[in-house]
């Protein structure tokens, strides 16, 4: 005998029942580039946490005393690599989604600044570099408000969208409401679409984040070595999904680190790919609450927008 299965996973998505929404000018695909912004923010003995982080160039963690090794990698990102993927970005006009840690804002407003001036959204990626998974309501109530208050300073405008280095808790998105202003996080990766769920009652939207066209797979042998391997991949992921964005809306993400891409044996596969995506017509490169306001507009739920 079988047992009885139940679960609150949604396996299906939005299966046949797509919704017929068409970009702005009638785009084939939604293109959203996520600069991750977290130096400074990753755990750090030397700046009062209780232990280091552990996974970096390398994966060592140093217990007990301050690991200036470790600090030293995460410092290249907001040094040099910032620097380099700016440009990169502007020299194609691309405006993407600044990923930032509140601390690493708060460390480095003159990133938030020039983000800003660049038309780049900036959302939160939490206060501290780490994962919220086992945090309590009180801990985790108060890293979202501490975020929040270190984007609104520090970039001037509070942030309207989240994403939690890797697990959420279960309160993490009824917290984001109770807050207020957040009208979509990116805390899954299951689908190449924004869509809807229930949060206590209420509508909330997600836009699905990816981790395989992403520039962490240089790292913990993730399998990309060189820049064209980024390139390659990106792109086979490009050209799928501007094939189906023929009949269908599709999105796709792009996730980058500062100290990762903007190495200079890596930058030009960002480049080949930015290059590769803007020869192509009907190609919306924006940011993701550009495409999470498109999204609930195309649907008919701008209430779920509100405002701060």
């Amino acid at each position: 005998m079988l047992p009885d299965i139940t679960t609150d996973r949604d396996f299906r998505g939005y299966g046949d029942a797509v919704p017929a929404v068409r970009w702005p000018d009638d785009a084939r695909l939604a293109v959203n580039l996520v600069i991750n912004v977290e130096e400074g923010g990753e755990l750090a003995i030397g700046q009062g946490d209780e232990k280091n982080e552990g996974v970096y160039e390398v994966v060592d963690e140093i217990t007990g005393v301050r690991d200036l090794c470790m600090e030293s990698h995460f410092e290249y990102g907001t040094r040099a690599g910032w620097p380099r993927i700016r440009k990169a970005l502007k020299a194609h006009g691309v405006r993407g989604t600044v990923n930032a840690i509140g601390r690493s804002l708060m460390l480095s407003p003159w990133l938030a600044e020039q983000a800003v001036a660049d038309g780049h959204e900036i959302a939160a990626h939490g206060w501290r570099w780490e994962r919220h998974a086992k945090m309590t309501e009180d801990e985790e109530r108060l890293a979202i408000a501490r975020t929040v208050e270190a984007i609104t300073r520090t970039a001037g405008s509070p942030p309207r969208g989240w994403h939690t280095r890797s697990a959420t808790s279960p309160n993490t998105r009824r917290l984001l409401l109770e807050q207020g202003g957040f009208f979509y996080d990116s805390n899954a990766y299951n689908d190449d679409l924004p869509y809807l769920v229930d949060v206590c009652g209420r509508d909330h939207l997600v836009l699905p984040y990816s981790f395989d066209t992403n520039d962490m797979r240089f790292t913990r042998q993730g399998g990309f070595v060189f820049g064209d391997d980024f390139a390659r991949y990106c792109i086979d992921t490009f050209e799928r999904l501007y094939e189906e964005g023929a009949n269908a809306p599709r999105m796709m993400t792009v996730g980058l680190h500062l100290r990762i891409i903007g190495r200079p044996g890596r930058i030009g596969g960002l480049e080949t790919f930015l290059a590769h995506a803007a020869s192509k017509p009907g190609v919306w490169f924006a940011r993701r609450d550009e495409i999470a306001r498109h999204w609930l507009q195309a649907i008919g739920r701008e209430d779920l927008i509100g405002g701060r």
